[in-house]
């Protein structure tokens, strides 16, 4: 018998989707931190091969990844049932100290598992034994997420030192307007991220269920299953972007945004997907040339040659959904 998934029940496995994407901002942001937290690193620390910035800031990035594969699992089973995956987010909370992360983790870990232990719950009682499977085995990894937090939330932090120094007349360059502008690229990638893969989730039900012609079922595959696959690449190289962006601001002594613009758009169909991806190529084609052409005007060459780098990428993204609406 198929499972008869209500409303309620769509909105609680959507709770989970937010939390998921929440954390895995959360935790990739954090990572990206350390790039302006090592800087506190006292002098004794300066003889270590690895400091403590450097061992959380590589679990924070495991856990951003695996955040969002488990956001992604869940996307298919609420599109399997036959619901809508959300593309919202809950608030991503990104400190400004090791113990402040982990606090935080810690937090959103315990928030979880409560979470999860309702959703085993409420697939229990509709007989969803597919939804349980996948929730026990997230919620294992949730709790070893929070163990590690929890080794981590007592610790001291590093001392802030003696009084900044006045700027130099390089790091003058880097204004509130230019951070915003490279916000605006943040913003751009967290909406990709959350489009791609949830589209790619959703592609992949359309491959299930839909099967037009003989040449489709002879080789198993359609343009749902094609561009499904072909989603995969993208959402990771996306993530990456993401990372060296986020970086990059903190290592300017900035803040980066949480927040995805635009916001992120799904569709109905892969057609949909199609179009809405080459917008969405297009949009970061246009911001990415802006910040290049800003960044060269101020002689920040690093972060020129980062976004050319970048932009490389997208402009390949951009063809490769062309391809299919032409």
């Amino acid at each position: 018998m198929a499972v008869k998934a209500t409303s309620d029940y769509f909105e609680l496995l959507n709770k989970a989707v937010s939390r998921e994407i929440q954390v895995s901002i959360q935790y990739m942001l954090q990572h990206g931190k350390m790039e302006k937290l090592m800087r506190k690193v006292i002098p004794e620390n300066i003889l270590l091969d690895k400091t403590t910035y450097e061992a959380v800031g590589k679990f924070l990035r495991e856990f951003a990844i695996m955040e969002m594969k488990h956001a992604a699992s869940v996307m298919e089973r609420i599109y399997y049932l036959g619901g809508s995956a959300t593309t919202k987010s809950s608030k991503p909370n990104i400190g400004n100290s090791l113990s402040e992360f982990a606090k935080y983790g810690l937090k959103a870990e315990e928030e979880a598992l409560v979470l999860y232990r309702n959703i085993i719950d409420a697939a229990r009682k509709v007989e969803d034994w597919e939804t349980r499977e996948l929730f026990e085995k997230i919620y294992s990894d949730e709790e070893k997420h929070l163990f590690k937090f929890q080794e981590y939330v007592n610790i001291q932090d590093e001392p802030e030192g003696s009084e900044q120094a006045p700027l130099s007349e390089w790091r003058r360059i880097f204004t509130s307007d230019y951070f915003d502008l490279l916000n605006k690229a943040v913003a751009a990638e967290i909406s990709a991220i959350i489009q791609y893969t949830n589209q790619h989730e959703k592609a992949s039900l359309l491959a299930l269920r839909e099967k037009n012609t003989a040449l489709e079922v002879v080789t198993e595959k359609n343009k749902a299953k094609v561009v499904s696959e072909l989603l995969i690449p993208i959402f990771k190289a996306e993530m990456e972007h993401l990372e060296k962006i986020s970086d990059r601001i903190y290592l300017l002594e900035g803040e980066a945004t949480t927040e995805p613009d635009p916001l992120p758009q799904i569709g109905e169909t892969v057609d949909d997907f199609l179009k809405l991806d080459h917008e969405a190529e297009n949009y970061a084609l246009v911001l990415y040339r802006k910040i290049i052409d800003e960044a060269m005007k101020r002689g920040d060459s690093k972060t020129r040659r980062m976004f050319e780098d970048i932009i490389g990428q997208e402009e390949d993204h951009y063809w490769t959904f062309d391809d299919f609406l032409r």
